[in-house]
């Protein structure tokens, strides 16, 4: 447990620190950042062809209300936070890589349920906006993170089961 820590930290500490360097903000964060406003509008206009986006922000055209997509609101660091547990923990690599990946993916879908959400919401109204965006949203993709997380614990094989059978000596012990 306490390797797992210890490991979990310094990698998280590491990953923290990488995204905030200005190279990562301006090649990764910021463009990955601008394709969730993109996919969001795509998604919006499904059903409402008065979004928009314009880099980071998503807008309505009907009344001109807009939102932006900061820093801590992309899902970054929720993945960081999953991806530094499974590193950290002692498993394969073949299953690191395969949950992180289909971490990603479900930290990001409710990251854009999230977003679209609040573009509606702040629509409707301010206070319910501030109160579903600086508390209900921000706990819920956290704990979509450690969800990920514990499903992936899960479905781990289990080493008593991977082991191999012990070896009987020639007299049958």
């Amino acid at each position: 447990m306490t390797r797992f820590v210890v490991l979990f930290m310094l990698i998280l500490s590491a990953l923290f620190v990488a995204e905030l360097l200005p190279p990562v903000e301006l090649h990764v964060i910021d463009p990955f950042t601008n394709g969730i406003a993109q996919v969001c509008v795509w998604l919006v206009g499904l059903f409402d062809a008065h979004a928009f986006s314009i880099g980071k922000e998503l807008h309505s055209s009907a009344n001109g209300f807009a939102i932006s997509i900061e820093r801590g609101c992309n899902g970054v660091e929720a993945v960081i936070i999953l991806i530094a547990a499974m590193l950290a923990y002692p498993a394969p690599w073949r299953y690191k890589l395969l949950g992180i990946g289909l971490g990603f993916l479900a930290i990001q879908a409710l990251n854009l349920v999230r977003i679209i959400s609040l573009f509606y919401i702040g629509q409707w109204n301010r206070v319910w906006f501030d109160w579903f965006h600086l508390y209900l949203w921000q706990a819920l993709i956290v704990l979509d993170a450690l969800v990920a997380f514990l499903i992936w614990l899960r479905w781990l094989p289990r080493a008593a089961a991977v082991a191999a059978p012990a070896v009987q000596g020639s007299d049958g012990t």
